[in-house]
């Protein structure tokens, strides 16, 4: 890929991140319920997802789930049911302050936080339609595909990374300025609330005919 070629796409690829969707909710969910250092996890998993994305278009499954009404169907419900899921478990947790943050009851493994950014991104075929339709025309067709794919992933990691760093440590700190369980508990629903907006809005997204 030439180096013109990549800042374009390294452009690209931070509208891409800073766009809000459900791994913004998400990065920013992990923030408010368990601080910076072990919600940025959350953000390993949303950058997994984006591989993973970018693995399925790479091997030209991207295509098919985009092509066909069945597959498209399943990704896309397996989407709307996750996100509307996130949504009431992050609506009915305990108004629990940071402080306590790391509390029994109150800490998700590390292992958990990466398995749900991961899922957030992975089930939404919207990412795979978007990068169907933005990656070709970055990619140069006279040379080898493979080292092309990697430096798109590979870019879109970084700038993840860095979106969703911040995020996260918005959430973190909007939280520690949270004093009361009503308090608390209103952002928690609000969370949820984004969640199921999302889902929702995923419901009603058509793949192109």
């Amino acid at each position: 890929m030439d180096l013109s070629v990549w800042l374009a796409f390294f452009a690209a690829s931070w509208a891409i991140s800073l766009s809000p969707g459900a791994g913004a909710i998400a990065a920013m969910s992990a923030g408010l319920n368990h601080g910076f250092a072990r919600g940025y996890f959350t953000t390993f998993g949303l950058v997994l997802g984006i591989w993973t994305q970018v693995l399925v278009v790479g091997l030209g499954l991207g295509a098919l789930i985009a092509t066909s009404s069945h597959a498209f169907t399943a990704v896309k419900w397996l989407g709307v049911f996750y996100l509307i899921y996130l949504g009431v478990k992050q609506w009915r947790a305990p108004a629990v302050p940071m402080v306590a943050a790391d509390a029994p009851g109150r800490t998700e493994t590390r292992r958990a936080m990466v398995l749900r950014g991961w899922l957030v991104n992975t089930s939404n075929p919207k990412g795979t339609v978007f990068l169907l339709a933005v990656v070709p025309q970055f990619l140069d067709m006279h040379q080898a595909l493979g080292p092309q794919y990697l430096v798109i992933a590979a870019t879109l990691g970084f700038t993840d990374l860095v979106v969703m760093a911040g995020y996260t440590v918005l959430a973190a700190r909007l939280l520690r300025l949270l004093r009361t369980p009503r308090q608390i508990t209103w952002l928690n629903r609000g969370f949820g609330s984004l969640f199921v907006t999302v889902g929702l809005l995923l419901a009603t997204f058509k793949r192109a005919a």
